[in-house]
């Protein structure tokens, strides 16, 4: 048995059953519709993906906070009571502030609890780019890696992590600051879908735009091709902010090139939805990571 627990966030965006599975604890984060806050937990216990994409369908626009620092405390916290140390794997340090606090709370709690080791590792990653980090790791988790071991095997992981997606809405990349006000008016008028990408120092980078969405998905499997590394025998990730064809068509796209290949399907819950709205398509596999060296 594992003498610590591990831990990630619903930004990695795998489901409750997943979750469950592999063993591992997920902390919720909250977003905002108006002045009416939610959590946003794994089981969508407070509301569920598709209603709040219909919600952004309806034109209602969307907050999203930071996990608050005595949600950490109490996650953590359970795990030293209990004898165990921690291992999370946080939000891209690039996206979030989130990634600070934790760090913040577990050496506040390493002096409350000496002997015992909290170890939070930025995974430089977003939604199923951290879910695939998870995967990897909870793996090895349940073959009894130590905490010292487990933490080599996802920062190597993290040099690995080939993480592609593409949007439609450029104005919520816009609100973001992803995108200034004229790309984004201009690439929505000539159906323009960037193709976005997570650079070494875990921000969000543009480095194509594609014209219609087939044309983004063929560039994510140009990727695929190119920077893959023994792509039929490792697990590829697909995941959709409510554009269930356009990751069927995705899907099928990568079966008919590797059909031997594993390949699993999510849904973008919230927090990410919040920043990429309807219609982003997502695929992450292994390989040669932009920014970082060949292995």
């Amino acid at each position: 048995m594992n003498n610590y627990t591990l831990i990630t966030d619903v930004t990695a965006d795998l489901d409750a059953r997943t979750y469950e599975e592999l063993g591992v604890v997920c902390i919720p984060m909250g977003f905002m519709f108006g002045d009416t806050e939610y959590m946003h937990h794994a089981d969508e216990r407070e509301m569920s993906i598709p209603v709040f994409y219909e919600r952004l369908k309806n034109g209602e626009m969307p907050k999203t906070a930071q996990i608050n620092p005595l949600v950490y405390r109490t996650y953590f916290e359970e795990s030293l009571k209990a004898g165990k140390d921690v291992l999370y794997l946080a939000f891209s340090s690039g996206l979030s502030g989130s990634c600070a606090t934790s760090s913040m709370i577990a050496r506040e709690l390493e002096e409350e609890y000496p002997g015992r080791t909290i170890r939070v590792i930025d995974t430089l990653c977003a939604s199923v780019g951290e879910g695939w980090i998870v995967l990897n790791a909870a793996k090895a988790y349940r073959n009894g890696a130590s905490l010292e071991e487990l933490e080599a095997i996802v920062r190597e992981d993290i040099t690995r992590c080939c993480q592609w997606f593409t949007v439609e809405n450029l104005m919520h990349l816009k609100r973001g600051g992803r995108l200034n006000s004229f790309e984004a008016i201009v690439g929505s008028a000539l159906k323009i879908q960037p193709v976005l990408t997570i650079d070494p120092e875990g921000k969000l980078t543009v480095v194509s735009k594609e014209r219609g969405t087939r044309n983004a998905l063929l560039y994510l499997m140009k990727r695929l091709r190119a920077d893959a590394v023994n792509p039929e025998t490792q697990t590829i990730l697909i995941a959709h902010a409510d554009c269930m064809e356009k990751a069927e068509l995705l899907k099928q796209m990568v079966l008919e090139e590797l059909p031997d290949a594993d390949v699993r399907m999510y849904s973008i819950g919230p927090i990410i939805g919040s920043h990429v709205g309807n219609g982003m398509c997502a695929m992450v596999f292994g390989g040669a990571r932009p920014g970082f060296d060949k292995q």
